[in-house]
């Protein structure tokens, strides 16, 4: 072990051959050793239930959530960020950090869209605009496919810096913010915050493990594109696929079950909806499933949970599988994920996922996906109670 000084004076022990729990929290500290006195105040904060609820699916920068923004750090130390975030997130391909980075560059492809005007921008005037500033506004469950999009950036766009995609239009990955709420620690409780545009990562620790890797919200537009290197992104196919596997191994009496009869333009336990699960689950009982269709819901469901690190999503997953047989399955509009307001939710009696698509905001021949994982009971590692 070595501890590495500060520009703020102060001393954090850094170990390169910690693991688990222990390499996140070293790795904080090597970001927080990187960092002087006023950007160190940024980045640690209370972990209180203003800031770990201060997410959002908007592009509102700062404004909506607490931390250090990527784009005004250095390349050292912008490396020493997403060195936390990578040890903090599962290690699978096209899940965890990898899907994480793929996220950012969705932003950077809206960011480059929308500054050369390659793409037509939604409307952000009227109606629009006064809705997607809300985002309790964007959680409708009676909403129809004509409601207006919810990812229109209002206000000032904050503005970006080294790091990569500060877009002028609220979009860009230098536009994503790290806070750690609480302070890093392998015994004590604190929350590692991170997110932006289209993310929120929500990581909570208590006695050097992981108490809960939720809420985690992922969108994306577009859902596909190809680099300039060639190399084509679908960020979130992982989870669009598991869906289309389990929904297209329903029959016809069970799709009829499973039938949500109301449409949904958003999810419904997004920002600001902390808690506000429905009452009563709805559509077809796990228990009525095959047994291979009982798998499909258990595969479905692993790449919202893989955002945490490994060991955590397979303890998780351990978890949802005991309770397989009490999770509901349901959706609304198609099951093909692939027009607006076709939406598929997974109920457990602890895991929460909802999937829905949405008209493009920037892409407006396309569309786009918002989805969120939560815990009826693990969200911030039970540290809030909501009403």
């Amino acid at each position: 072990m070595q501890a590495t000084k500060s520009a703020a004076g102060v001393k954090r022990p850094v170990d390169k051959h910690a693991t688990g729990t222990k390499a996140v929290v070293s790795a904080a500290n090597a970001f927080l050793n990187t960092l002087d006195a006023d950007q160190q105040a940024e980045v640690l904060l209370d972990f209180s239930e203003a800031n770990a609820t201060a997410w959002s699916n908007l592009p509102c920068g700062s404004t909506c959530r607490p931390g250090i923004q990527l784009g005004s750090l250095t390349d050292t130390q912008l490396a020493a960020a997403l060195q936390v975030v990578k040890l903090a997130t599962g290690t699978g391909k096209g899940t965890g950090y990898d899907q994480i980075t793929q996220i950012l560059k969705a932003d950077d492809v809206l960011n480059s869209a929308q500054s050369t005007g390659s793409a037509e921008p939604a409307p952000s005037d009227g109606a629009s605009s006064t809705a997607s500033a809300d985002p309790s506004a964007t959680a409708n469950p009676s909403s129809t496919a004509t409601d207006a999009p919810t990812d229109v950036p209002t206000g000032t766009p904050p503005s970006g810096g080294p790091g990569g995609g500060g877009g002028g239009g609220g979009y860009g990955s230098g536009i994503y913010f790290l806070a750690f709420l609480g302070t890093p620690s392998a015994d004590g409780t604190w929350q590692l915050h991170f997110g932006g545009h289209h993310l929120a990562v929500n990581l909570t620790y208590k006695k050097g493990k992981v108490a809960g890797a939720s809420p985690f919200f992922i969108g994306v537009e577009p859902t596909s594109w190809t680099a300039d290197d060639g190399t084509t992104y679908t960020p979130m196919e992982a989870q669009r696929k598991g869906l289309l596997a389990l929904t297209g191994s329903l029959s016809t009496e069970q799709l009829a079950k499973a039938k949500l009869s109301a449409s949904y333009s958003d999810v419904i336990v997004g920002p600001g909806e902390d808690g506000q699960f429905p009452e009563t689950k709805e559509g077809i009982k796990v228990s009525e499933l095959s047994p291979k269709q009982k798998q499909l819901v258990l595969k479905a469901i692993y790449p919202w949970v893989a955002n945490v690190d490994d060991a955590t999503a397979k303890k998780l997953m351990k978890t949802y599988e005991r309770e397989l047989n009490e999770t509901y399955v349901s959706y609304s509009g198609g099951t093909g994920l692939d027009a607006q307001s076709d939406y598929v939710r997974i109920d457990g009696p602890s895991v929460w996922i909802e999937f829905v698509c949405q008209g493009g905001v920037v892409y407006r021949d396309q569309i786009h996906y918002h989805t969120v994982y939560r815990d009826h009971t693990r969200d911030y590692g039970s540290e809030f109670s909501f009403s």
